[in-house]
């Protein structure tokens, strides 16, 4: 082939190549050791104004099940066996292996799983040693120690690991404000509130925000009602003083 020839098929070449990085896309490959899901339908769902929308699905199928497809833009899913949630994943490209069993739900061959996974593991951990702590009362009980002192002692190292916690999902939500953890995460923690509000964590976060996390339609949402709510909150509180006042 001569230089002339080269010189013309090269950005053909290129084109190829180019379309094919485009046409990548995710493969999940899924076991479970939990028998009773064989025989099941699993589908992945993404929340979508105001509604989760099924995206993909495959049986499981002797402990094992497959589910691939192209990806438009990464994003934050759930796992669902019929309408029970099992699991978020990262919908990104690459190879995405899921394990299902009784005493672990994981993810992990991808960037972003892999690093969402690292978090859900070091955050259980953290909420483990919180519980550990906790049960300690019985134990100095037994062993004589006043309960008073047991308080303080048990208080000073609950709110310390609970300190240590709160700033390490703080700073994991920071460090991906700009991709699917960041918004994900934020929600997750907020999911766990009775009713949207602005705690003083969820105000530090939306303090440093980039436009793209505040913009995000999940946290938008979630900040709206929440501001809403500390209104109400706020009206009440001076309604009952107002009240507490004229009765003296």
């Amino acid at each position: 082939m001569t230089k002339a020839s080269l010189n013309s098929i090269w950005p053909f070449l290129m084109m190829v190549l180019f379309l094919t990085s485009c046409s990548k896309g995710y493969k999940i490959e899924g076991k479970s050791t939990i028998t009773s899901l064989d025989g099941k339908m699993l589908y992945l769902k993404s929340f979508q104004d105001g509604e989760w929308v099924v995206v993909d699905s495959a049986e499981m199928v002797h402990g094992l099940f497959k589910m691939k497809g192209p990806v438009d833009s990464v994003r934050m899913v759930t796992l669902y066996m019929n309408e029970e949630g099992l699991m978020p994943l990262v919908l990104e490209n690459g190879k995405i292996k899921v394990n299902i069993a009784h005493t672990q739900l994981r993810a992990e061959g991808t960037p972003l799983n892999d690093m969402l996974y690292q978090f859900i593991d070091k955050r259980n951990q953290m909420e483990l040693a919180i519980e550990q702590v906790e049960r300690k009362e019985a134990r100095l009980v037994l062993d004589g120690v006043q309960l008073d002192d047991i308080h303080e002692k048990l208080k000073h190292e609950v709110d310390s690991l609970g300190r240590e916690m709160d700033d390490y999902v703080k700073n994991f939500i920071e460090t991906n404000f700009e991709n699917a953890l960041g918004p994900s995460v934020f929600m997750m923690i907020c999911s766990t509130l009775p009713y949207p509000v602005m705690t003083p964590a969820i105000e530090d976060i939306m303090k440093t925000a980039p436009l793209c996390f505040k913009q995000n339609p999940l946290v938008k949402d979630y900040i709206t009602k929440a501001k809403e709510n500390m209104k109400l909150l706020e009206e009440n509180q001076r309604l009952q003083d107002n009240m507490a006042t004229a009765q003296k």
